[in-house]
Parts: C-alpha cells; structure tokens; sequence
C-alpha cells in the first residue's frame, strides 16, 4: 500500500473536486466528478447505491483518482488503487462533504429513496505535482 504525503493529504482538504474512474464491463472506462474526502492513508468518495460508479466498482474494485487544483492544473494528486464499499456512516460523509464543498450543513439533494455508499480508495500507487 503506498502512502499520502502530509502534503497530499494537505491538498485533498482543498474543496477541489475529483475525476475518479472505473472499469465498465466491457473494459472501457468509466470517468465522473466526485467530491473527495481524506482518511489517514485512504482516499474517500460518496455515491448512491445502484449508481455506476457503484455497479462498476462491484465488480471490479481497481480505481483511480486525480485531483487538480482549479486554479493551477500544474498542482495536483493522483491515487490509484483498490476500492472498499460500505454505508456504514454514508449519510454522515456526504453531510460532511456538503459542508466542504457547498457550505451546507446536509446534502441538498438527497432522495428519501436513496442509500448512499462510501468508496475507501486503498491507494498503491499516489503521484503528485506541484506539491513542493
């Protein structure tokens, strides 16, 4: 398992928004817009069950993450790995996603319907530039 850097971890607190992709199952990938949370050595998303990032990862659990700071694309991390599933504490993250990220206290748009799910990236390989 490779590690952030304090500096990576540092950076992914930034509201940046991620691009996280998936494998379909044709092979092809499977590119969205995920916002981004940071656990020690692991790398978070949000998702709702049934989505296809969700489907996606079910099947097949390698992933991968770059986040660029909007304001200089020269600056960014990338993590790459294995995802971990589970709504255990789902609801509470994209809460808290919604504070970074929109300034609000829950996820403005959340369906009575809806189950959200975590995605723990377990990184094996983390790049970065800019970071210095």
């Amino acid at each position: 398992m490779a590690a952030l850097t304090e500096k990576a971890r540092a950076f992914l607190q930034n509201p940046y928004v991620g691009e996280v992709t998936t494998i379909r199952p044709d092979g092809s990938p499977h590119t969205t817009v995920v916002w981004v949370d940071v656990d020690t050595d692991e790398v978070l998303f949000n998702t709702a069950v049934g989505r296809a990032k969700e489907r996606y990862l079910r099947r097949d659990p390698r992933v991968s993450l770059i986040v660029v700071d909007p304001e200089d694309p020269y600056r960014w991390v990338s993590v790459s790995g294995t995802a971990e599933l589970d709504t255990e504490g789902a609801d509470d993250e994209i809460d808290k996603l919604a504070k970074k990220y929109l300034g609000q206290d829950e996820y403005p748009w959340r369906k009575p319907e809806e189950q959200r799910i975590n995605v723990r990236i377990r990184p094996e390989r983390v790049e970065t530039t800019g970071l210095d």
